[in-house]
């Protein structure tokens, strides 16, 4: 920003000739200018040279009073003259600020004072512009640089709206499942404080994106969020990688680098799968947690901290503690609000709700007609067992919609890869009423032994399945 532009300095601006700056705005929407000044003649020539792109709608006042009543007309951008009758470009700029805090405003002064420039431009004026023969050319550099301004602001803002609606809960995690609403019931309430959360759930139940979810619907939203798989990340690097290093701190480092905690600071650090780290580095990310300030590796400096932490595991950490594998000082720091992700089975008709979702969503990328899934593609997505969970029923629907006959998705074109023989009941060879056995007991183990409810989901009788249980033919 300049303070005072010389006459000098002017030369660099009679590069902005008109035809430039209306060929790099034409796209531009239009922009309303209001000219403040008491100067008749000087006041014409400011409005006929910014009409030369008619992208502007310019409106000229000659005195504040007759200004102030049509501000509410809320324009793009002002132009003041500071001297103006009866007040000056000081008191006027605070009126206007006072009721638009954000509307740009340009002083266009005949007196070259620094002093009342540099004060001026503190007090938050877009800029400060002499009046002299290079005054039009300067001010349409000007503007374009605050309509240029005003255009990233306005894109930066969409995007915000558009990432909050992208992470609204309901649309990004798919079910109205009990099961799922009392995760979403969770997550609310994780939004609503700076309490750490520790996600638990099976491999693809969608630990990272209910993570995302509570950053991005917090008050730290606006901040970064960080991922860390902790698996993914050999154990030599992974101190590195968290907490950054000086340069020359070992073998390799040729400069400084910026680990996640210091990248998440002021926002959220998650940590996926944070069963798999050593102890020694649980012991370092505990001390990090107590005094919220690190030291890089091979450096001295203590760096504040002010991250939100979001852990996230498959396994059983209060197992692990028992078994002195996991840190019980470091479980009681992280576990804060523990949010469990249930598994897909347990989520009833939301399996198909996500596998329609992710048959459109396919079809839609591809450019593919939208496909149905008929009643026998349902029920045999309905007896699966899904050990790989939302990853798992996502890929068996992309492969489906290329499968298919481009209509329809049946049960044939439904492959099912079970990496486990349980998940199939085929184990091993058995007889129908062996499986029929297997089966009812696994809906039993689902549904906590509610035999009423289970009679209903298999379409059988309750005697049946009281009297194979009577017989033992059933272990639960």
């Amino acid at each position: 920003m300049y303070l005072i532009r010389e006459k000098n300095q002017s030369r660099h601006y009679r590069l902005w000739k008109p035809a430039l700056i209306l060929e790099k705005i034409h796209h531009m929407e239009n922009y309303s200018i209001f000219i403040v000044e008491d100067d008749p003649w000087y006041g014409e020539l400011l409005d006929y040279h910014l009409s030369l792109n008619p992208d502007y709608t310019v409106t000229r006042f000659t005195n504040a009073k007759s200004f102030l009543d049509q501000l509410h007309q809320k324009p793009d951008l002002v132009t003041i003259d500071y001297s103006l009758p009866g007040t000056n470009g000081l008191e006027l700029f605070t009126m206007i600020r006072s009721v638009y805090p954000s509307m740009p405003v340009i002083i266009i002064s005949g007196q070259e004072d620094v002093n009342t420039a540099v004060e001026l431009l503190k007090k938050g004026v877009n800029d400060y512009i002499v009046k002299d023969e290079n005054t039009k050319d300067i001010l349409w550099n000007s503007i374009l640089r605050i309509r240029e301004n005003q255009s990233l602001k306005k894109e930066v803002e969409t995007l915000r709206k558009e990432l909050h609606q992208k992470y609204e809960f309901e649309k990004l995690i798919k079910g109205n499942s009990p099961a799922i609403k009392r995760v979403f019931g969770l997550m609310e309430k994780a939004t609503l404080a700076n309490i750490n959360v520790s996600i638990t759930g099976e491999t693809g139940t969608g630990k990272e994106l209910v993570a995302k979810a509570i950053h991005y619907n917090s008050n730290r939203k606006d901040k970064p969020f960080m991922a860390v798989n902790m698996a993914a990340i050999p154990g030599e690097l992974l101190e590195s990688e968290l907490f950054g290093h000086e340069k020359s701190a070992f073998t390799g480092a040729t400069g400084r680098k910026i680990g996640k905690f210091e990248e998440a600071n002021k926002g959220t650090l998650f940590l996926d799968e944070i069963g798999e780290l050593d102890l020694n580095l649980q012991s370092k990310i505990l001390r990090v947690l107590q005094e919220r300030e690190l030291v890089r590796v091979g450096g001295n400096e203590k760096i504040k901290l002010d991250v939100r932490l979001i852990v996230a595991t498959h396994r059983n950490l209060a197992e692990e503690v028992r078994k002195g594998s996991f840190r019980e000082d470091l479980y009681y720091r992280i576990i804060g609000l523990p949010i469990p992700l249930p598994p897909l089975r347990e989520r009833e008709n939301d399996i198909l709700l996500l596998a329609k979702f992710f048959l459109d969503e396919f079809c839609q990328e591809n450019k593919m007609e939208p496909q149905l899934l008929t009643a026998s593609a349902r029920e045999k997505l309905l007896l699966y067992n899904y050990p790989g969970n939302i990853r798992e029923l996502k890929a068996m629907m992309d492969l489906a919609a290329i499968m298919s006959n481009g209509k329809e998705v049946t049960a044939q074109e439904i492959t099912i890869n079970a990496t486990r023989s349980d998940d199939l009941f085929m184990g091993e060879v058995k007889t129908l009423k062996e499986y029929t056995a297997h089966i009812i007991g696994h809906y039993l183990k689902k549904y906590n032994n509610n035999v009423l409810e289970v009679a209903d989901k298999l379409d059988i009788g309750k005697s049946t399945i009281y009297k194979m249980l009577q017989q033992k033919e059933i272990t639960v």
